[in-house]
């Protein structure tokens, strides 16, 4: 009567085989898909972070100096800004002394890297 309701039905090999082959691979997509949108989420912030800061030293240099800066490469080499020009392609436009200039940020390799092939060719 203690194995009343146990079957005493044997287990394939096979079978077994396939289901934690199976779940392995379940468990690998799983960890690799929240990889990938973590890695998502830190471009995003790196985006974010170095528009902050170009456009937060554009603000700094226009306070103390009166004017916008002319380049890029004023902030880089008079206010200390950094970032990786190997990652990102950064388009600065200064549309005059007394107006804000126009900054585009392009992340090499992503989606748009064929504006930066283009870019880089002319």
């Amino acid at each position: 009567m203690a194995h009343r309701f146990m079957k005493n039905r044997p287990t394939s090999y096979l079978r077994n085989l396939f289901v934690s082959v199976f779940l392995f691979l379940a468990v690998l997509g799983l960890f690799s898909y929240g990889i990938a949108s973590v890695q998502k989420d830190i471009e995003k912030n790196e985006m974010e972070t170095l528009q902050s800061a170009i456009t937060r030293d554009i603000t700094r240099c226009y306070a103390q100096e009166g004017t916008y800066p002319e380049s890029l490469s004023y902030l880089v080499k008079h206010y200390g800004l950094t970032y990786n020009s190997e990652k990102y392609y950064i388009d600065y436009q200064p549309l005059g002394a007394n107006l804000m200039p126009d900054v585009t940020i392009i992340q090499k390799g992503g989606k748009h890297s064929w504006v930066f092939d283009i870019l880089k060719n002319i």
